[in-house]
């Protein structure tokens, strides 16, 4: 059995209370048997303000732009020293020269086992970075895994590529906000929290994988995050969530049994038909 943690959990510019923050977690979850612990995107540094809409009428300094770090440098050095023997995942804002990247590292003790960064950018979000190029799977203590980023979720065919790339897990970060227009008082009856637990459970059962949904809470600037964080089954099923409130979703999964019963009759990866697909979805 394999034991998956997601975060919903509110972060900021200020890295050492990130860091504290962190800590608390990873203790938490420690304590609770967990293997691989999925924190939301921009956990270091925390995320935009906005997303190119009016909410925000000037700069505050805590809304400035995120701190641009190296994923070989101090602070993702930090995160992999507080995982320990665990499994963490996490996203920051990366910087690479002139540019700056959405990124999600995984870590252990060990050091950097994964990196992805963001392809697909909503909204504003291009105006601030650039766009990543590709997504692959990579092997972990707790198997193989892929990582994708909020908006990415959105699209099948970046789950489908880690799926076909042998990801038998694949964590999702997000900094998913509530609607922007017409939002609802509880989250709850949000349309925004609606697709992103829609999207978490289609590409878990599409692809017949074990999917982990972490995501800020909180507000940031004009953006209200919608919690939900989240840990599904093979079969689209939720095995454990957050709701649209903070805290942490634990579940234990037999991954090898699970895909193996999910996909023993109607194997989704098993049946597809690439040379029908033309070039948009890879073979």
């Amino acid at each position: 059995m394999t034991t998956f943690a997601a975060v919903a959990a509110p972060f900021g510019r200020d890295l050492d209370a990130a860091f504290a923050r962190i800590e608390g977690l990873v203790a938490d979850a420690r304590a609770r048997g967990v293997q691989l612990l999925a924190l939301p995107e921009a956990t270091l540094g925390g995320y935009l303000a906005s997303l190119g809409d009016s909410g925000v009428t000037e700069v505050l300094p805590e809304h400035a732009l995120p701190p641009a770090l190296d994923v070989d440098g101090p602070e993702v050095a930090r995160l992999a020293r507080i995982a320990g023997d665990m499994v963490v995942t996490a996203g920051l804002c990366e910087s690479d020269g002139a540019d700056r990247y959405n990124t999600a590292v995984a870590v252990t003790g060990d050091g950097v086992l994964g990196v992805h960064r963001k392809v697909h950018q909503p909204l504003g979000e291009s105006n601030v970075y650039a766009a990543g190029d590709g997504f692959a799977a990579f092997e972990t203590p707790v198997g193989r895994i892929g990582m994708v980023i909020c908006y990415d979720k959105a699209f099948p065919e970046a789950a489908r590529t880690l799926a076909v790339d042998g990801a038998e897990v694949v964590v999702c970060m997000s900094a998913w906000p509530g609607s922007r227009t017409g939002a609802a008082a509880d989250l709850a009856e949000d349309r925004w929290t609606h697709r992103f637990d829609l999207f978490d459970r289609a590409r878990a059962l599409e692809n017949q994988i074990v999917w982990v949904s972490a995501n800020q809470s909180g507000t940031f600037g004009s953006l209200r995050f919608v919690c939900s964080a989240k840990v599904v089954g093979p079969g689209g099923d939720v095995l454990a969530t957050t709701g649209t409130a903070p805290g942490t979703a634990v579940a234990s999964v037999d991954v090898g049994a699970v895909l193996a019963g999910a996909r023993r009759s109607m194997g989704h990866l098993r049946d597809r038909r690439p040379d029908t697909y033309g070039l948009a979805v890879p073979a």
